[in-house]
């Protein structure tokens, strides 16, 4: 698209579209997405991109069910919305005002193609199929199965149902995936298999856009996405450490000092990881000097702190792009768990996500499931712009992970001022759950340095070595770094099947 003529925000589009076919486990048009775009005039702002919970979305048709808890697979399951189609027509917009001019159908022209004539299903993709709580999902079996199994690494899977679906997109135009041709047979579908949401949510989605979080440091200025994201704890933890004066790189004090960081941020996280509209206090707040000075206080610089984990998983793709105008984009897009709900809608092929399962049924609590409401997510993408100008967008999937995991890049990348690809390929380590893990000490991959683990022990920390030297476990992270020259640089995570490429 680049190549083309495109800014940076089509390119992004016409790449979201794409991984939502090639890449299905992780994220699907079905889902919710959040942007960060930096215009060439320095402004960021923040495109939240998340669907409510349906209708129907009730306790009590959780209760009448049976059910202590929202499901995690299935009908019940696909409560929410999907927001990401909704984004990518706030986006185009957005594109159009930079002077942006693809039409819609060279955008999702890839994504047709893929669809239409199918892609060679990646290694993480065939080991998701296999779980065994999708197959009875429906739809299911007969989208993502081939020859009546899941599929192996290397076969061939196609989608002509989601690519008639993108074709008529890209005909009628993004709206139609909410209140036309496509949105009624969305409709029809959900209330065949039984889902909450119902038409009348879907005409009443739309995407919008809010002033990012931002926190300015001696190095950068941070961006990050507002509730219902858990954005402020990116800001957070980046926040707390450049408090604790921490010179090298790989050692003790580095991990420990983002690990207690973490804690603390994550901690103070779920008070604001929820529908905006039901917060008391500003999240901002959280991000004011005198508040992080006396947070960083409270961190023993020697003993690892007392730690509960919340649990937080998720399944996210995370893309960057920037153009050579100056427009940098950092965006994510999710299902939340692999495949999300698992339920395949037959007449337009869309996979319905589970992030509903976020919520509770608890009376009281913070996230109670109803209609209308925002679900907490742990999406968010991250832009900086660094104090020598240049500008870098960068993002991971992970859950809980996901702020750790950009902590770890960035000070490696920024403080430590370690090469990209290094600061990408380095070993990490996350505290509390992770994307297809279910411990909640501290994980570190098998090529992290002993001694470091050691003096963790010895501190308090309860340090678990996974078997992978690149565990899938600690995230898929990239960047794309914007240089003052106009120099563009890219990197992937090797623990990940996606690359850079540019023009």
């Amino acid at each position: 698209m680049l190549a083309a003529g495109g800014n940076a925000v089509e390119a992004m589009v016409a790449m979201a579209a794409t991984i939502a076919v090639v890449y299905p486990h992780m994220n699907q048009i079905g889902g919710d997405g959040f942007w960060l775009i930096r215009e060439p005039s320095g402004r960021v702002r923040a495109l939240m991109a998340a669907g409510a919970a349906g209708a129907n979305a009730r306790p009590e048709l959780y209760g009448e069910a049976g059910l202590e808890h929202i499901p995690a697979r299935g009908p019940l399951a696909a409560l929410t919305v999907p927001g990401a189609v909704a984004g990518w027509a706030l986006a185009l917009e957005a594109a159009r005002a930079q002077g942006g001019k693809l039409p819609l159908a060279d955008l999702l022209a890839a994504a047709i193609k893929r669809a239409t004539e199918g892609f060679a299903v990646c290694r993480s993709h065939a080991a998701c199929a296999a779980l065994p709580n999708l197959a009875g999902a429906p739809g299911f079996a007969a989208t993502f199965f081939v020859d009546g199994k899941p599929p192996s690494v290397g076969a061939t899977l196609k989608q002509p149902a989601l690519a008639a679906t993108l074709e008529q997109l890209a005909h009628a135009g993004l709206d139609d995936f909410y209140r036309g041709d496509v949105g009624r047979e969305i409709a029809s579908d959900l209330a065949r298999i039984g889902s909450p949401v119902t038409r009348a949510d879907l005409e009443r989605c739309r995407a919008g856009v809010a002033e990012p979080l931002q926190l300015d440091l001696a190095t950068a200025a941070l961006f990050n996405t507002p509730p219902p994201t858990q954005g402020i704890a990116s800001l957070m933890i980046l926040g707390l450490f450049e408090r604790l004066r921490i010179a090298e790189a790989e050692g003790f004090d580095h991990v420990h000092g983002l690990v207690e960081s973490t804690k603390r941020a994550l901690t103070l996280r779920n008070r604001y990881l929820t529908d905006p509209r039901r917060l008391a206090h500003p999240p901002e707040r959280c991000l004011e000097h005198r508040f992080l000075d006396a947070e960083a206080r409270a961190i023993d610089r020697k003993h690892a702190a007392p730690w509960q984990p919340s649990g937080g998983a998720g399944d996210t793709v995370w893309m960057g792009a920037a153009d050579a105008n100056g427009l940098v984009v950092s965006y994510i897009q999710s299902l939340y768990w692999e495949f999300g709900s698992g339920c395949v809608l037959p007449r337009t092929g869309v996979l319905m996500q589970n992030r509903g399962v976020a919520f509770s049924l608890d009376q009281g609590a913070l996230n109670r499931v109803a209609p209308g409401r925002l679900p907490p997510h742990t999406l968010n993408p991250a832009l900086a712009r660094l104090a020598d100008g240049r500008v870098m967008a960068y993002g991971t999937m992970g859950g809980d992970a996901q702020p750790q995991i950009q902590a770890a890049l960035f000070t490696r990348y920024v403080d430590f001022r370690v090469p990209l690809a290094d600061a990408l390929e380095r070993p990490r380590w996350a505290l509390g759950h992770t994307w297809g893990s279910p411990h909640a000490s501290l994980l570190v991959e098998a090529r992290f340095s002993e001694g470091v683990a050691d003096r963790l022990r010895f501190a308090g920390h309860e340090v678990q070595f996974l078997a992978e030297p690149f565990a899938d476990s600690m995230g898929h992270a990239g960047a794309v770094v914007l240089h003052p020259s106009g120099t563009l640089e890219g990197a992937h995570d090797p623990r990940a099947d996606g690359g850079a490429a540019g023009v």
